[in-house]
């Protein structure tokens, strides 16, 4: 396994799809990053050089990636929290933050289902 920025990348796929598991790394930033590097895209991991590798090392190592772009992440949301924004708020809450309804679905973001029980009706 080839390991560029802290992750193993695996060896028996293309060059674009593996460089994909790099958190921060998509599809159209691997094709990028491959053409600064000059590596063909259909080539596989095991069949780079070690010239080639350390190009794209280089080539990786100008973007934000990883540890760095979840922290940075992660403060972005947590300056929304601090500045009582409404995402901040919705953030906080724990509730989907775009504009989607609530009332049937967005399970996702607020959890399992919590059941309560129904009042009584007085009788007379």
């Amino acid at each position: 396994m080839a390991r560029i920025a802290g992750v193993d990348i695996p060896k028996h796929k293309r060059g674009v799809i593996s460089l994909t598991y790099i958190y921060g790394v998509g599809r159209s930033r691997a094709k990028e990053i491959l053409a600064t590097a000059k590596v063909d895209e259909s080539t596989k991991v095991s069949d780079w050089t070690d010239e080639e590798i350390s190009n794209i090392r280089a080539a990786v190592g100008s973007y934000t990636i990883e540890g760095e772009l979840r922290s940075e992440t992660q403060l972005n949301i947590k300056r929304l929290m601090d500045i009582g924004c409404y995402r901040g708020i919705r953030h906080r809450a724990g509730l989907p933050l775009r504009g989607q309804r609530t009332k049937n679905n967005s399970r996702t973001r607020k959890g399992r289902r919590k059941t309560v029980a129904n009042k009584k009706k007085v009788t007379k």
